[in-house]
């Protein structure tokens, strides 16, 4: 009887529907205009207002600054607006936060961590993400030069094979939602079984962060340039 998995069988049932098909990732600087994204990623908004700092809740701040110690920054007093948006949703909030903590404290180095979100945050037009992000990393030992860089993306010349197989696995996850069996096997030489496990959560966690900031249309904060950011 032939088995009804079959990559023939399953294109019948599919109408012939060519399942191998991918579609092509972006590895070079991006279409859109700075300009005009920061127009659309943060015009017109805030969204939604922001719970008052004076209103937040002791267990939120606790959340907050444990957060920003795994990211290398002091506690603060007052709370970025973006968290006191998401804490009028307490169980995301916390679930984002504990999620984000996770990740600083991950299998994957600050360092290549920080390369995949300032990627992940180009690709997806997010000045908070990127100009957050782009501070984040120079304290993970992510230079300007290659900030500069990782506009241009995998595709860019100077990446070692493992950074551009990142820069890549970032790509494709975002173009494709898989990563490719040759980029899979480039990072592979490097990582881990867990590390590799982490990579596409770490992806898919940074890459929701940046649907949130640009849907909720959160203001930069001080110092942060957005998509200008270096």
């Amino acid at each position: 009887m032939r088995d009804q998995r079959s990559p023939t069988a399953l294109a019948r049932r599919t109408g012939g529907l060519n399942l191998q098909r991918t579609r092509a990732p972006e590895t070079g600087r991006g279409g859109y205009d700075a300009d005009a994204r920061h127009a659309q990623a943060l015009g017109h908004g805030p969204r939604i207002d922001a719970i008052p700092n004076d209103q937040i809740a002791p267990d939120a701040w606790s959340l907050v600054n444990t957060l920003r110690e795994s990211a290398g920054a002091p506690p603060v007093d007052v709370m970025p607006e973006f968290m006191r948006v998401m804490a009028k949703h307490p169980p995301i909030f916390r679930r984002q936060m504990e999620m984000g903590n996770v990740l600083f404290n991950g299998r994957i180095s600050p360092r290549e961590r920080e390369l995949a979100v300032l990627r992940i945050s180009w690709l997806a037009g997010a000045p908070f993400e990127w100009g957050e992000h782009v501070v984040i990393s120079k304290r993970c030992g992510v230079t300007a030069e290659e900030i500069e860089r990782v506009t241009l993306g995998s595709s860019g010349a100077g990446w070692s094979e493992h950074d551009a197989a990142i820069l890549r696995g970032v790509e494709e996850l975002v173009a494709d939602f898989a990563v490719s069996d040759e980029t899979w096997r480039l990072l592979a030489k490097s990582w881990d079984e867990a590390q590799l496990i982490e990579f596409p959560m770490m992806v898919g966690q940074y890459l929701t962060t940046a649907f949130l900031l640009n849907s909720l249309k959160v203001p930069l904060g001080r110092g942060n340039a957005g998509l200008a950011q270096r």
